[in-house]
């Protein structure tokens, strides 16, 4: 017989070198922590953009287009940033909105046919904006233009006015 000491099995012995290997209850802790980690992270980002303000920035809808005389008389100038066309006739100014009432495309003028086109949809307006040609339902809306105490012209988006309505400079 064998008078040595019995001994229990225990965990395997790590070899010199080796890494230890993590067992089943500590990967599925780290793994659920990583995951809460997460998680939280993307909380708090969902929760800062919600609290950040969300503003969108516009030109003013009141605003100076130049002086009289920056206009020649029988000319039509389009005014990219506010979307705008001023129109000087021999009787005066009109401010006439860029915005195609058929589905809201950006017109352009063209000084060759005497008219402002509408790229996408082919509606034709003339000068005074009134309906040529094409499926716009209604002519181009008039702003309300005025001459300031400076001189300048000043045009309000927010003011619409009749067809025939001229600022007389």
């Amino acid at each position: 017989m064998n008078d040595s000491p019995k001994t229990s099995p225990g965990p395997a012995s790590v070899t010199e070198g080796a890494s230890p290997s993590v067992g089943r209850r500590e990967f599925l802790n780290e793994i659920s922590a990583a995951a809460l980690g997460i998680t939280g992270i993307g909380g708090a980002v969902v929760g800062l953009n919600f609290i950040s303000p969300n503003v969108l920035f516009e030109p003013p809808a009141r605003f100076h287009v130049g002086m009289p005389e920056d206009y020649p008389v029988n000319s039509v100038s389009f005014l990219r940033e506010q979307q705008i066309y001023v129109v000087r006739t021999a009787e005066g100014f009109t401010a006439l909105s860029a915005v195609c009432t058929h589905l809201g495309c950006i017109t352009e003028w063209r000084p060759d046919d005497n008219l402002i086109a509408c790229p996408c949809h082919g509606s034709k307006f003339n000068r005074d904006g009134n309906k040529v040609a094409g499926p716009a339902p209604r002519p181009l809306v008039h702003f309300t233009m005025q001459l300031a105490a400076d001189g300048q012209l000043v045009v309000d988006k927010l003011n619409t006015v009749p067809a025939n309505q001229i600022l007389k400079v």
